[in-house]
C-alpha cells in the first residue's frame, strides 16, 4: 500500500505544479476559447488543465517503471506503451479541440483509433463476462466490444464535462472506490500481488484529479477539457476491462468466497465498474436518444444535460455538483459494501451495504429534486 501511497503523492504534486504553469502559460498568451452558448461560465477560462493532469500520469508511469513493488505489470510493456500512446494521442486531440472546436467526426475518428491502439496492439480486451460463465470465444467479437466499450466510457465521461470540479470529483470518488474494490479482489482470490495495473490506474487518477481540483473548483481559474475528460474515461474503461474482462466467470460462480451467493458473485463484479460511472453513462445515453431522435448526430452540443437540468431547476452550480458527488458516493459505496459483504470474512456487510445503497438513493432523489432556496444570481456577461 506504501508505494500506491507513493505514487498518489508524487501525481498530485506534479498535477498541482504543472497545473499552476500551464494556467499561468495559457493567461500569458490567451489560449482559452470563446464563450459558447452552451457554457454555464461568462469568463473566457483556459482548458489545458488536461495537459497538467496527463503529465502528473505519465510521471507516475515512469516512477513505476522503476520500482521493483510495480514490476509486475511491466512484465508486458508492449501493454503499458500502448495505453500510454493511446492516452497522448487523445490528450493532443483533446487539446487540439479545446483549441481550434475540431469536427466531431475527427474527434470520434481519433477516440476509435485510440481504442484501438490499447484493444490491439495492448491486449487489453474483454476476454469474460461474468454473468451465467459467458466467454467471449471470438477474438472480433472481442475487438469490437472492447473498443466500443471504451469510446462509450470517453465520451460519457467528457459529456458531463459542464460544471466546476464535476468531473475532477466524481471521477476522484469513482476510481477510489474502483481501487478499493481491486485491492479487495486481490485479497478474496489470493493473487499472487497486490500490485496490478488497474489498482495503478486508478490510484494514479484519484491523484491526478486531487491535483487538478483546487485549479477547478468554483469559481474554476482552469478547465480540463476534452483533453483531460477523454484521458479520464480511456484510462477508467481500460482499468475496469483489466478486471473484470480478464476474470474468468467459473472462478467468480465456484469460488468459495461466492460460495453463499452465486448470484451476487456472478454480478457484482462487473456491476461495479459500471455503477462508478453510472451518471456519466446515464447522461451520455440520454443525450444520444435525445438527440437522435431529433435527427441530429449524438455529439451535438445542447444545454440539456443533467448538469443543465439541475441549473434549470433551481440549484446553484456549486449545490449541483455536490449532488452528483453525493450521487457517485452512494452507488459505488454501496455496492462496493455489497461485494464485501458476500466474502466470508465480512458477511454481515451485504444488508447493511443494501441498506445503505437504498437510503442513500431516497435521500439523493430527495435532495436532487428539492431545488436550491439559494437562487444563482443572473451571471454577468464579461465586457
Amino acid at each position: 500500500m506504501k508505494f500506491y501511497v507513493l505514487a498518489a503523492i508524487l501525481t498530485a504534486v506534479v498535477t498541482f505544479v504543472l497545473a499552476w504553469l500551464v494556467w499561468r502559460f495559457a493567461l500569458r498568451f490567451k489560449l482559452y476559447p470563446a464563450i459558447r452558448e452552451r457554457d454555464v461560465h461568462r469568463t473566457p477560462t483556459p482548458r489545458l488543465g488536461g495537459v497538467a493532469m496527463f503529465l502528473g500520469v505519465l510521471t507516475a508511469f515512469a516512477l513505476s517503471s522503476v520500482v521493483p513493488y510495480f514490476a509486475i505489470f511491466w512484465d508486458n510493456p508492449a501493454r503499458n506503451w500502448a495505453l500510454l500512446g493511446a492516452t497522448l494521442l487523445i490528450v493532443v486531440v483533446g487539446v487540439a479541440d479545446d483549441l481550434w472546436d475540431l469536427d466531431w467526426f475527427l474527434k470520434l475518428g481519433a477516440q476509435f483509433l485510440a481504442a484501438w491502439l490499447v484493444v490491439g496492439p495492448g491486449g487489453i480486451q474483454i476476454f469474460y463476462l461474468p454473468i451465467g460463465g459467458i466467454t467471449v470465444v471470438s477474438s472480433w467479437i472481442s475487438v469490437t466490444v472492447s473498443v466500443l466499450a471504451i469510446v462509450i466510457v470517453m465520451n460519457a465521461v467528457n459529456f458531463i464535462d459542464g460544471l466546476d470540479g464535476l468531473v475532477a470529483g466524481v471521477c476522484l470518488i469513482a476510481n477510489a472506490v474502483f481501487f478499493a474494490y481491486t485491492y479487495l479482489l486481490a485479497r478474496d482470490f489470493a493473487f499472487s500481488s497486490y500490485s496490478s495495473l488497474a489498482a495503478f490506474i486508478a490510484v494514479v487518477l484519484v491523484a491526478a484529479c486531487a491535483g487538478f481540483l483546487p485549479f477547478n473548483w468554483s469559481p474554476a481559474k482552469m478547465f480540463m477539457g476534452d483533453a483531460g475528460a477523454l484521458m479520464l474515461g480511456l484510462l477508467m474503461a481500460c482499468a475496469a476491462i483489466l478486471v473484470t474482462g480478464s476474470l474468468p466467470p467459473q472462478l467468480l460462480a465456484d469460488n468459495d468466497v461466492f460460495g453463499r451467493s452465486q448470484l451476487l458473485g456472478a454480478f457484482i463484479p462487473i456491476i461495479l465498474p459500471v455503477v462508478v460511472v453510472l451518471l456519466p453513462l446515464l447522461d451520455f445515453a440520454m443525450a444520444v436518444i435525445r438527440r437522435v431522435g431529433k435527427g441530429r448526430s449524438p455529439f451535438s452540443p445542447d444545454r440539456k444535460h443533467l448538469h443543465h437540468r439541475m441549473l434549470d431547476m433551481g440549484h446553484t452550480d456549486r449545490d449541483a455538483v455536490l449532488i452528483f458527488y453525493a450521487w457517485t458516493a452512494v452507488v459505488s459505496l454501496g455496492v462496493l459494501l455489497m461485494y464485501i459483504g458476500t466474502t466470508a470474512d465480512w458477511p454481515g456487510l451485504y444488508l447493511p451495504g443494501a441498506g445503505f445503497l437504498l437510503l442513500g438513493v431516497v435521500a439523493c432523489i430527495a435532495v436532487t429534486l428539492l431545488p436550491s432556496r439559494r437562487r444563482a444570481a443572473p451571471p454577468k456577461v464579461s465586457a
